[in-house]
């Protein structure tokens, strides 16, 4: 083994290490990729450091081991997959002190871990180790290491601490940049993969919705009276009525297919087209259509100064639809639910109200989200309907919140821009 060689330093080489900082942190903050930022780092360390190995480690985030990031003197296959203990070895214990260490001769230092897969005792005599910490965390340790015996400096230390000190937060910021990334293109995925079973599920309805629709039109026919009178106009008239109920609920779900379509896509296939609504007209044939699933509640229709909303009606219909839906579903037989509207701050508001269990404050941005269920002893949710009715507010200009009702319950609002006020 050769003898160990100090290395002094002279003015020149000090201001070539300031340069050198000036350097690092200007490629480190312009590099393209998270490999190139750890590349730079370990590079430019090992020359600054007239070193033959520089590696870095990561701390895991669950603060277990430290796992090799980037090296260009080990075998690089090992990036990713070499770990070491927090708290052993060389590295792990500058990980957990937060102190460098300086190891003269690694054969005859027992802090020294041997990793699987990189057998530095074959090559590396000297090594020094120091920590990167940020924001009082430690964020992983930066080693440099040679071939010959060397004795490190307090310059050295402190060159390779000033670098560790500049380097720690733009890694760990980096680091924390490719994570989200990657938490991104996974959340993507799984969007892309739901939005793909809904649109397959919903597909799957069309065909027997128009068999539903095809049936009922078969019973309904009735024979031409051809100048004749009925025997039972009563009867005539009644089937007639069930027979248009029947295909106006078979048109909701065709809308309500519509709807979920809609929700999952993260631009409509065309835009609202806005006219002015009479708001009116609107709430009540959206009540009547929606009167077999009214029977257990008292519904009451605030009717006050004829309003028009800049609106897409059948968008506007769903909305409601949604609105007095998730109200029969979540308030107690024999309630009442409200419809009201009326005028404030340029907009025309719409307000749905019931006198349910209510929605606490935690709940009132997140029944919002897409599949989001709030369930309680009187309903479970599917947790599409009001983020349906959200994306269909929102798409032709309007807002859609939750607030408690005014003695119990919760009340559902959609604002739109107004139109006129009659």
């Amino acid at each position: 083994m050769a003898d160990a060689e100090p290395v002094p330093v002279s003015g020149a080489e000090q201001l070539e290490q300031l340069r050198f900082l000036h350097r690092v942190a200007r490629l480190a903050t312009t590099a393209q990729t998270w490999d190139e930022l750890l590349e730079t780092v370990v590079d430019e360390t090992r020359d600054a450091l007239h070193a033959d190995v520089s590696s870095l480690y990561l701390l895991d985030r669950d603060g277990a081991y430290l796992t090799l990031a980037a090296t260009n003197g080990l075998d690089r296959f090992q990036i990713g997959r070499a770990r070491v203990p927090f708290g052993e070895g060389v590295t792990g214990r500058v990980a957990k002190s937060r102190l460098p260490i300086v190891v003269e001769n690694i054969e005859q230092d027992p802090r020294f871990l041997w990793v699987r897969g990189i057998d530095q005792r074959r090559f590396i005599s000297s090594m020094l180790s120091v920590p990167l910490a940020w924001n009082d965390q430690t964020v992983g340790v930066l080693n440099i290491q040679t071939e010959r015996r060397r004795v490190f400096t307090e310059t050295d230390v402190a060159q390779l601490g000033a670098i560790a000190d500049l380097l720690a937060g733009i890694v760990e910021k980096g680091r924390q940049q490719q994570e989200a990334e990657i938490r991104a293109e996974e959340l993507k995925a799984i969007d892309e993969a739901r939005a793909e079973l809904i649109a397959m599920v919903t597909h799957e309805l069309r065909t027997p919705l128009a068999v539903v629709r095809a049936y009922t039109d078969l019973l309904a026919e009735e024979p031409p009276l051809d100048g004749r009178y009925s025997r039972d106009p009563a009867r005539r008239e009644q089937r007639a009525s069930w027979h248009d109920g029947t295909i106006g609920q078979i048109e909701r779900l065709d809308r309500l297919v519509d709807s979920i379509l809609a929700s999952v896509r993260v631009v409509p296939d065309h835009p609202a087209e806005v006219e002015p609504t009479d708001v009116a007209r609107l709430v009540e044939e959206v009540v009547a259509g929606l009167t077999p699933i009214l029977g257990r509640h008292d519904v009451g229709v605030r009717s006050g100064v004829r309003l028009y909303a800049l609106a897409d009606p059948p968008r506007l219909r769903q909305i409601l639809e949604h609105l007095i839906e998730n109200a029969v579903k979540y308030a107690p037989p024999g309630t009442q639910i409200r419809v009201d509207w009326g005028m404030a701050e340029g907009t025309v508001r719409i307000g749905v109200e019931d006198e349910g269990p209510g929605i606490p404050p935690e709940w009132r941005e997140r029944i919002f989200e897409p599949y989001a269920r709030r369930d309680t002893h009187t309903a479970r949710g599917s947790g599409i309907g009001l983020y349906a009715a959200k994306r269909l507010g929102e798409s032709m200009g309007g807002h859609l919140w939750c607030e408690p009702a005014p003695h119990h319950g919760a009340r559902f609002v959609i604002a739109l821009p107004a139109a006129a006020a009659v």
